[in-house]
């Protein structure tokens, strides 16, 4: 059932509805939820592990936070309740949101349902991967380099990363504090404008909410509109064949529902991905200096001082990935380092952001890959260096605060999912929901 189904039901069918939700996740096998609370009697929502809900259990799919419940409900969450939505489950991820394939999950891996041998992408994996299956009606994930807008592509269903901004991020778990975004992850176009139109707007306890009024989406769309979409030639020089044919194929549609095609080059890309992952280690390894053993979660036992406390705590409670980005973090902002790396990376930072909105000043929106293939095999990138290349046409995205919606184009051979996304310039999202419905209908992709 799509979410703009559910929400004429009648109370009575909501309830039978839930029950139907839980029971399909409970008898699911690709370990997409790792809790299955709920809250409310209103639509379920699948929410991704690092949201706060009052009275949750709340642990990033880490072992640190085992044990850590919620006193609070983030902003998300009010809004949801406010418009007749209620969370149901929480959704297996990468640790902390670091990864792109849900295999640091302290839970074990989430698997794709379209291939159980291959990842469902990454950090927001069980939330697009319960989506695909039918175990979730809709859910929220988190988009710090692609994390929302990958594992909608690798599992074929609908991503929206907004503008930085325009969903308040109180009571999200802070990876990165200056990339993380809230969004969802749905069936189709239709849904995941609804839903972000519950979910957006300003937020009063959230200082980097963006103070503008939010004109609805949904009420709004309209896919005959025609707009000037720009193609980045060398964007896919690094694409598989795979996705070389999905991008020609939507490129054949957009020409023939009467949008105009423009050609353009971006020279910064290949500093993209080292740009991201130093401001983003940067600003992890200060948000994760909280997880100290002191204030909540996992605390190690039998130490001997603080000293001992501290460290055996992080230890034990941290995976691999997540000490590899501490590390690499504290690395870049210590003396010696903080000028030659961080803060010449804030300044390749507002490069990319020039280059972007040059772009923009011929072009409504941006066509571009999400990953450079199709959802790879389980344990295939056991070299972390691979891992963070296959972020390489997302993790722009969030450096600038733009947003970007994730649909499915095609499937290739062995029926694996193949996902484009549209971008746009900050606070312009009316035309990318137009031109992905318009793509979704053309392209009729679940049919």
């Amino acid at each position: 059932m799509k979410l703009r189904e559910a929400l004429k039901l009648k109370k009575d069918e909501i309830i039978a509805l839930r029950e139907d939700i839980l029971n399909r996740a409970k008898s699911s096998n690709i370990n997409a939820y790792i809790g299955f609370e709920s809250m409310g009697e209103g639509i379920p929502i699948l929410l991704k592990d690092n949201i706060q809900v009052k009275n949750w259990s709340v642990t990033c799919a880490s072992n640190i936070l085992q044990g850590y419940i919620s006193p609070y409900n983030a902003t998300v969450v009010e809004k949801m309740l406010s418009n007749g939505l209620s969370p149901l489950g929480r959704a297996n991820m990468d640790e902390f949101a670091m990864g792109s394939t849900t295999e640091s999950s302290f839970y074990g891996a989430t698997l794709n349902p379209h291939d159980n041998s291959r990842v469902p992408g990454g950090s927001s994996g069980g939330s697009a991967a319960a989506v695909a299956e039918g175990s979730a009606i809709a859910a929220l994930g988190s988009d710090t380099g692609g994390s929302i807008r990958q594992p909608a592509a690798y599992c074929g269903v609908v991503g929206f990363k907004p503008t930085y901004g325009k969903v308040s991020r109180y009571g999200l778990a802070a990876y990165a504090s200056s990339l993380d975004q809230i969004g969802p992850i749905t069936q189709d176009v239709e849904d995941a404008a609804i839903l972000y139109d519950i979910i957006a707007g300003f937020d009063i306890k959230d200082s980097t909410s963006a103070n503008i009024e939010h004109t609805p989406i949904a009420l709004n769309l309209d896919e005959n509109k025609k707009y000037t979409i720009a193609l980045i030639d060398n964007y896919i020089e690094e694409a598989s064949s795979d996705v070389q044919a999905a991008y020609a194929k939507a490129v054949e549609v957009l020409k023939a529902n009467g949008h105009k095609v423009i050609h353009k080059n971006l020279s910064n890309t290949k500093y993209d991905i080292a740009t991201y992952y130093i401001i983003a280690t940067a600003e992890a390894a200060t948000n994760l200096a909280r997880y100290d053993g002191i204030r909540y979660g996992n605390r190690a036992k039998d130490v001997k001082n603080i000293h001992e406390l501290y460290f055996k705590t992080r230890s034990e409670g941290f995976g691999d990935e997540v000490k590899r980005r501490i590390l690499l973090g504290n690395f870049v902002l210590s003396s010696g380092y903080y000028d030659a790396y961080y803060l010449k990376a804030q300044k390749v930072r507002h490069l990319i952001r020039d280059e972007f909105n040059k772009v923009f000043e011929e072009a409504d929106m941006i066509l571009s890959p999400i990953a450079p293939t199709v959802a790879p095999k389980l344990g295939s990138n056991e070299d972390p260096l691979q891992m963070y290349k296959s972020d390489m046409y997302t993790i722009a995205i969030n450096l600038i605060g733009l947003p970007a919606i994730s649909l499915p184009i095609m499937k290739n051979s062995d029926g694996l999912p193949v996902g484009l996304q549209l971008i746009s310039k900050a606070f312009n999202e009316q035309p990318l929901f137009d031109t992905a419905l318009s793509l979704e209908k053309s392209l009729n992709f679940n049919n």
